[in-house]
């Protein structure tokens, strides 16, 4: 009877202690998420901020072009007002925030393309600069998601394993959501010469 109760005590002792080095993981690549989140916000802030600058530069030399502003202008707005907490990454709120940074981006698209009908932009130092930086910003937005993809991509699947999914469940560990091509994405464009 008394060697039932140690086994039963050293299994006991086991499982407490793998639930407990089970939810330190959960809680470390929670909090990798979390991180990657902030870096993904951060890339896209800066582009964010950029846009000022580039706005008021192109305004100088395309007077007639106040809709693109506006429609910019609106843009940036909804998109730095869309925020996600990380503890709120489910696929419908990362949807309608994806959405809006998407608006910006044909917005900008649209903006840049201005610089065809302006010569003169298309020669202004700063207009170059700033189109650089953008260039660069965007690229900066790319890798941040795919790291932020990656790093929910291995917190997902640890709350989903054996034994953690009994605890990711009992903590109320969810699994994230991931960023996805925008559905124009999915169309090649056509090209014509």
């Amino acid at each position: 009877m008394k060697k039932l109760f140690y086994i039963l005590l050293i299994l006991a002792g086991a499982l407490s202690l793998t639930g407990c080095q089970g939810y330190n993981n959960m809680v470390e690549k929670q909090e990798a998420v979390t991180a990657q989140w902030g870096n993904v916000q951060n890339a896209y802030q800066r582009r964010a901020d950029l846009i000022p600058n580039l706005v008021n530069t192109v305004k100088g030399y395309a007077t007639h072009e106040q809709e693109t502003f506006t429609q910019v202008t609106e843009a940036r707005a909804r998109a730095t007002q869309s925020t996600i907490s990380p503890e709120n990454l489910t696929a419908e709120s990362l949807q309608e925030y994806q959405q809006a940074q998407n608006q910006l981006s044909q917005a900008l698209g649209r903006l840049l393309l201005i610089q065809e009908n302006y010569p003169e932009l298309k020669a202004n130092q700063n207009f170059l600069a700033l189109q650089d930086e953008l260039a660069g910003t965007e690229n900066r937005i790319s890798v941040e998601r795919n790291k932020f993809n990656q790093i929910a991509q291995d917190y997902n699947a640890y709350i989903r394993k054996f034994p953690q999914v009994i605890y990711a469940g009992w903590f109320k560990f969810e699994s994230k959501a991931y960023f996805e091509a925008a559905p124009e994405a999915q169309t090649a464009p056509e090209v014509q010469f």
